[in-house]
Order: structure tokens, then C-alpha cells, then sequence
């Protein structure tokens, strides 16, 4: 049959400090120089040297499992409509066979065919947004996940579930908050985001629950009140074991972790309920409801794709002509340490830069700039009034103080401040939806 190559099907034997063993795989591109790859039915990969191989045989040509779409699937007529708008990352990845590499290129209408439990949960469509790794997300796609939101539940669904990666989702998330609420309404149904941090080939794919979760929640969840930080929701493993997904705010939570299960967090902010998700795909939402007392938005407010932000992050290589550079830029987001801080004061006469910050961010707001401080630490408020560091910064224009906002959704609120051409300092005192609580939660 001639020597492997990658994609094809083999088994081998290797050997190991505990003796010989055989496997039998899918061959993929290898991992290192001089190393020998493989993909195991269960899904994980194994590495060896070459030299650790003593037998090869290639078994066959890598047999893929086939897709098969169901345009017409027999629906619950008595369920919601929910709408899955399908963008890309890992939850709608595959591993290439011949790279070993794993590529956003699922189709969002074999999600019903993977996960036929779906059907119980609700009468699904499914638009195609793209195939995007979530880095690639820009502004522009947030736009267009509302818009494609509003479509939804002017069609009649009762929810939209947005399938995305992982890695910026929670920025998305605070988006679609600000864009259904941010000024004082609420979106006509539920919006959950979702992702894997496990792709679906992997034994510990996460995708499967979350997604039912997700649905679930969309088609059955209390309705939005656009103001407890429940306007978009992010729905993700609560712990690293299976049956129980965490609802959280989708304008109060970031990804804390590379790659566990339960990556997403809140931020000053707890969890709005959970889900149970049984081993049949049956779910249950333990969650408040809250009597909504704000309008219904007719539609999502749009961010303006001009508007550019500098993000700059305090430490010992911020630098004056970092702020000389803003002049390109609507606005500055300073990430600062402790309570809000920057590097503006030379108490030891030997850091002349400090005190050119100082003058630069002096200059920046004084000719009309926008500066915001978030902080660095992730949890707890912004409070530049406690120290005299803090009071200089204030009085030379700097925006933020009290501000319960966490330093991701902070980018987005900016955004959403210039985009209606609000007053950002009086837009950053107030909580718009949930994002800026006086209450918080570590």
C-alpha cells in the first residue's frame, strides 16, 4: 500500500519506559522535526520520536466522517424559533488530516445534525455570519451580528444564540449589550453567546452542552431586562466537569483562561443563574427572572467603524511619545495599575520620562483629548481620589473615577459613547446596562 502519509490511516508501534504499545490513528503532519504524530479515535493526538517507532503499516486512506444536512427536519411547531448566527472559532472547527491543524470550517446547518437534541429545544435557524477565528472580530462584525439579531426577531424568533470563538466573545458580548440597551431600552428577545474551548474532534469537547445550554436559554429563558447586565449573555462550562453551564453578563465577564472548561468569568459581577444539562440534552435553568421595566428597542444602535481607539498599558515601558501618538486616535483607554495609575512622578530624580508623561497627558486633555483610566486588576472600582498620584491625574482631564467597568467591556463602552456622540464623561458615570454597577462582586 505504500509508506503513510498524512491523512492516512495507520498503526504503529512504539516504544515507552513501561514497554510496548500499539495504536492505531489518523498520520498527521508531525508536531516536531524527527517526531511521528497521530490522531487517536478518541480524538486526542500522540507524539513519539521516530527512533521510539519500530513498526509502521499504513491500514488505509483516512476514512472522514460524512456530513449530511437535513434542510427540512421535523420540527416541534409548538417550540420558539431561535436563531443561531454561526461566525467561526473552535466550536465550529475541524482538525485538517493532512496539516494536523484545526480550521474554523463548520457549517453552522450541520450543528443540527451533530446535535440532533437541539430540535427538543426549539425550532432552530441558522444564519452564516463566517467561519472567523475570534481575533479577526473587528467592529464591523459586531454590526453585523445585531443586525442579523434584528432580522431574527422581526422574522418572529425569540431568541438568537451567536456561535463564536472564545477568545474575544466576551468583547462581542458587551457590544450586542450596548447595542440593544445602551440607551435606556431593551432587545426584543433573548441573546446568548456561546463557544467550545475544546474542539468537537477532542473527547473533551466542551461545544455540545454549551450550545443545548445556550438554545435552551434563548428559547426558554426569562425575558431581558436590559439593565442587570442581561441584554446578551454569555453561556460556558461553570466548572470543568460536564452538566453545568454558568449564565453570565454579557457586558460584566471576560475569558480568564487559556484553555480550561470553565474559562469565562464575571467582573465585579456574579453569575445570573445556571443551567443543567442532562445526558438525553434535557435542560433546566436556574436562574431570578426580573420584571422588565424598559421599552423594546426597534433596533440595535451601530458603532461607528471610523472611530479608533489607543489602548495603552501602565508599566515601566509607557513612554511620552505614546501619547503624542494619540493625535491619530478618538480616544485614549489607559489600562492603569492598583486603582488607576500612571508612571507621571520622578520622585527620585532619575526618571526624567515620568515627568514628560506627565506633561504629554497634560497637553493630550488639555487641547481636548479623551482619556479614560480602566485598571489592570480586572476586579474592583476606579479610584483615583485616594492617593495624590490619582488627584494629579484627575485634574489634569483623565475620565473613569468610580468607574466599576472592567477593562474589556471599557473598550467597548467607549466605542458606543463616541458612536452616539455622547458626553463621554457623563456617559461613563452611568450605568447603561449593567456594566458599571456601585454594588460589585469579587
Amino acid at each position: 500500500m505504500g509508506s503513510p502519509e498524512s491523512g492516512d490511516r495507520v498503526r504503529f508501534t512504539a516504544t515507552t519506559p513501561e514497554g510496548d504499545v500499539t495504536h492505531e490513528g489518523i498520520l498527521l503532519a508531525p508536531s516536531a522535526s524527527g517526531h511521528v504524530t497521530v490522531k487517536l479515535d478518541n480524538g486526542y493526538n500522540v507524539t513519539f520520536a521516530e527512533s521510539e517507532i519500530s513498526e509502521i503499516t499504513m491500514i488505509g486512506p483516512a476514512i472522514l466522517p460524512e456530513v449530511t444536512l437535513n434542510p427540512n427536519p421535523n420540527e416541534d411547531s409548538d417550540l420558539p424559533e431561535v436563531w443561531i448566527l454561526h461566525t467561526g472559532g473552535t466550536i465550529a472547527s475541524k482538525v485538517d488530516y493532512v496539516t494536523g491543524a484545526v480550521a474554523a470550517r463548520f457549517e453552522p446547518e450541520e450543528l443540527l445534525d451533530t446535535i440532533p437534541e437541539l430540535a427538543n429545544h426549539a425550532r432552530i435557524r441558522t444564519m452564516k455570519l463566517g467561519n472567523m477565528w475570534s481575533d479577526d472580530i473587528r467592529a464591523r462584525h459586531w454590526n453585523a451580528m445585531m443586525m442579523a439579531a434584528k432580522k431574527a426577531f422581526d422574522s418572529g424568533a425569540v431568541g438568537v444564540v451567536v456561535t463564536h470563538g472564545t477568545d474575544t466573545m466576551h468583547y462581542s458580548a458587551a457590544a450586542a449589550a450596548f447595542a440593544w440597551a445602551g440607551s435606556g431600552e431593551r432587545p426584543p428577545g433573548r441573546i446568548a453567546f456561546t463557544g467550545s474551548q475544546r474542539s468537537s474532534d477532542r473527547g473533551s469537547t466542551d461545544g455540545t452542552e454549551n450550545l443545548l445550554a445556550a438554545v435552551h436559554w434563548a428559547a426558554h429563558g426569562p425575558a431581558p431586562t436590559g439593565e442587570n447586565g442581561d441584554a446578551s449573555v454569555i453561556i460556558m462550562h461553570a466548572g470543568s466537569d460536564d452538566g453545568v453551564c454558568a449564565i453570565m453578563p454579557g457586558c460584566s465577564t471576560r475569558k480568564f483562561h487559556s484553555s480550561k472548561r470553565d474559562a469565562f468569568q464575571g467582573i465585579n459581577a456574579q453569575p445570573l443563574g445556571t443551567i443543567t444539562v442532562g445526558r438525553g440534552g434535557e435542560c433546566h435553568i436556574d436562574m431570578e427572572a426580573k420584571t422588565p421595566t424598559r421599552d423594546i428597542a426597534s433596533a440595535p444602535i451601530t458603532f461607528d467603524e471610523s472611530k479608533r481607539i489607543l489602548q495603552l498599558v501602565a508599566g515601566p515601558h509607557m513612554f511620552p511619545d505614546q501619547i503624542q501618538f494619540a493625535s491619530k486616535y478618538d480616544a485614549i483607554l489607559f489600562h492603569g495599575t492598583g486603582l488607576g495609575h500612571l508612571p507621571i512622578e520622578d520622585p527620585n530624580d532619575d526618571s526624567p520620562e515620568n515627568i514628560a508623561m506627565r506633561d504629554a497627558v497634560s497637553e493630550y486633555c488639555s487641547k481636548g483629548g479623551i482619556a479614560v483610566m480602566a485598571t489592570q486588576c480586572i476586579h474592583g472600582p476606579i479610584h483615583m481620589d485616594v492617593y495624590s498620584k490619582g488627584r494629579d491625574q484627575l485634574e489634569l482631564g483623565i475620565i473613569g473615577n468610580h468607574a466599576t467597568t472592567g477593562p474589556d467591556t471599557s473598550l467597548v463602552k467607549l466605542h458606543f459613547l463616541l458612536s452616539t456622540g455622547q458626553d463621554v464623561r457623563t456617559g461613563w458615570g452611568a450605568d447603561l446596562c449593567g456594566e458599571n454597577k456601585s454594588s460589585i462582586f469579587n
